[in-house]
């Protein structure tokens, strides 16, 4: 057992009662100013007198920011102020906790760090103000236990994002971090991969294929060389998990991949990030440094004649390197473009050897199976679908952020509960305007009002025409134009197609030309019968995953809001509004005063009227740029809804 320096008397002993200061530094609240608000407690605690811990290190314990310790309240003086990954609660960011108190402040600025020293640090106050109010109860909730928007999850591969220092491994070995890899190097690799088998675990980057598997597949493989890569090239629009993941606990991620290693025999190892993730990208790096220079990672692993090795490699950004087959050439420095399958990756892949690729999530859950035994982690969600899940839960919702839950979570409890309800246009919550949900990104479907009660697992999911995708859940309300919406997926899937077969590369093309004539007015009923055509023959006949699912939203919002498009293309008309081309304003008489207003501001002339009159606009002059209805005080004009 490798035997870091232990820190759990500073990180969460509550019987010692030494506190800390968590700020959260995920990418959303380091957005909001959260380098900020660790710079100002760092500043402001040389003030008081006490011995802070400014970061954990295996050499150094503390490091002093004053002489003298001015003892707390509590009787105790030692204080640590770190920085932690994604604490979930991305609406309310920056986030900073207090610990062991389990105190969560929100929306924190500097100007509110001396508050927070003084009143909760010296005299174990709250600061009520900075606390979440629950607008259900309208009652001030201390901390996570309290939120409904934690107090409803089960959170897994979260559970130490928004608490430990990712970038310290004693912290996460303190944790009982590296013990699964350990255990997994005194077991045979047969006996790992059946322990993953028995646990039922499917990938999480979308497809669902059983871990298990996949791993014997590239286990049974008689070549001394193979390899194991990590998917971490998240590109769908709304999806942050696995960015999430490795920013708040990239050691995790490195154990999952350690452990799978084992399982096939492998001794190399990579980590495929997109270069648009900076701070993953850093963190991962850092992890593996500090990894390998305590002997986890390279020669000789725990003991064992072993060695594993692992590179971070950055990718440039192209959607459709989070194809397996396309990651591989991209890795081997080719262009990024996939190959027809089979032979499997697991067969034949980096370089011709045996090669198995996992998501970052799925390998995060590897270390608990590993830990706790396949059987207890049957434990959460359904049958065929065991486990929890992350999603980006994003949109028209009141608690956007990052959620974890178990399969078999009903969308309702997911959107209503945990995300607080859908807010419109204004950022108002109301009961009223839910229309839709998109789940899976480019590559998932549509979920309406109907589907509310669905439970959100792989099988359930694809019976509707959906998919769990990576993760991404993207809550619209019923001012989203739905023809909108599957035009701005098209245009990413097309923008991100590789070029490499004819149907993905101009079928998108072309569908992408059709939905610009629903949404311009210059559709008829046989551009749709068209539109649907040529998303099921790209469907079918697209190299890889991209193409086959790129028609996705188009076919769900066809089925499910089919009266929206007969609305654009029969009356020319878009029901919300949204589609400019097809918008239609007009000022309403009895409500006109005659200022003139909305005529001095009209750009091209399109307005006309005698003062104290009703007005008028030409729709031949107007270009429908909205003006007029944001300058008229009497809500005179209509038809921009």
């Amino acid at each position: 057992m490798i035997m870091p320096n232990r820190i759990t008397d500073l990180i969460a002993d509550n019987a010692t009662g030494a506190r800390r200061v968590v700020v959260c530094a995920g990418t959303g609240c380091v957005a909001n100013g959260a380098y900020k608000v660790y710079q100002a407690f760092l500043d402001q605690l040389k003030q008081t007198g006490l011995t802070v811990a400014v970061e954990f290190r295996p050499e150094s314990m503390f490091e002093k920011t004053c002489e003298t310790n001015h003892n707390l309240e509590s009787g105790h003086g030692s204080l640590a102020v770190t920085k932690s990954g994604c604490q979930g609660f991305c609406q309310m960011g920056p986030l900073v906790t207090v610990l062991p108190d389990g105190i969560l402040y929100n929306k924190v600025r500097p100007g509110d760090v001396d508050e927070i020293i003084h009143s909760t640090l010296l005299k174990n106050q709250l600061v009520d103000r900075l606390l979440f109010v629950d607008p259900a109860t309208s009652a001030h909730c201390k901390g996570t236990g309290e939120i409904p928007f934690y107090q409803r999850q089960q959170r897994f591969v979260l559970r130490d994002c928004g608490t430990i220092d990712p970038e310290s491994i004693g912290e996460y070995c303190a944790n009982g971090g590296y013990e699964a890899a350990e255990k997994a190097f005194g077991m045979t690799p047969e006996q790992v991969v059946q322990e993953v088998a028995k646990s039922g675990l499917r990938g999480r980057g979308g497809g669902g294929f059983p871990t298990g598997r996949k791993w014997e597949a590239a286990r049974t493989q008689k070549n001394a060389q193979k390899y194991v890569i990590c998917n971490a090239d998240e590109g769908d629009p709304g999806a942050f998990m696995n960015r999430s993941v490795m920013e708040g606990n990239p050691h995790s991620v490195l154990e999952g991949l350690i452990i799978a290693a084992r399982a096939i025999g492998a001794n190399q190892t990579y980590v495929y990030v997109r270069s648009e993730y900076p701070l993953a990208v850093k963190r991962m790096k850092k992890a593996v440094a500090d990894a390998t220079a305590r002997g986890v990672l390279g020669d000789n692993v725990f003991g064992s004649t072993l060695s594993v090795n692992c590179q971070v490699m950055e990718g440039a950004g192209a959607f459709v390197c989070g194809e397996e087959t396309a990651m591989i050439a991209s890795i081997e420095g080719n262009r990024g473009m996939p190959r027809p399958k089979p032979p499997f990756p697991a067969q034949s892949g980096l370089w011709g050897k045996p090669t198995i690729i996992n998501n970052v999530e799925t390998l995060a859950h590897v270390v608990r199976i590993i830990r706790d035994g396949g059987d207890n982690f049957r434990k959460l969600g359904t049958a065929t679908s065991p486990g929890t899940k992350t999603f980006a839960l994003t949109g028209h919702v009141a608690n956007t952020g990052l959620i974890e839950v178990p399969f078999g979570t009903t969308l309702r409890e997911v959107v209503m509960n945990i995300g607080g309800g859908v807010t419109n246009d204004a950022g108002a919550r109301t009961g009223e305007c839910f229309k839709a949900v998109q789940i899976g990104g480019p590559s998932g479907g549509c979920l309406t009002e109907d589907h509310l009660e669905l439970p959100l697992d792989f099988d359930s999911l694809r019976g509707v025409g959906a998919m769990v995708g990576s993760g991404g859940l993207v809550v619209v309300n019923k001012q989203t134009c739905m023809v909108g919406m599957a035009r701005f997926f098209m245009e990413f899937t097309q923008r991100e197609s590789c070029g490499k077969c004819v149907l993905c590369r101009e079928g998108t093309k072309q569908m992408l030309a059709l939905l610009d004539d629903v949404m311009e007015g210059r559709a008829t009923l046989d551009t749709l019968k068209l539109l649907e055509h040529l998303a099921t023959a790209v469907q079918v006949g697209s190299l890889c995953g991209l193409g086959k699912t790129a028609p996705n939203p188009v076919l769900s919002t066809l089925r499910h809001f089919r009266a929206e498009y007969d609305s654009h293309v029969l009356h020319k008309c878009c029901p919300t509004g949204r589609c400019k081309a097809l918008r239609k304003p007009e000022i309403d008489a009895s409500k006109c005063k005659g200022c003139g207003l909305c005529a001095r501001k009209c750009a091209v002339g399109a307005i006309t009227g005698e003062k104290k009159q009703p007005h008028h606009i030409d729709q031949e002059k107007c270009i429908k740029c909205g003006v007029c209805a944001q300058v008229c005080k009497f809500e005179a004009v209509v038809g921009f809804n």
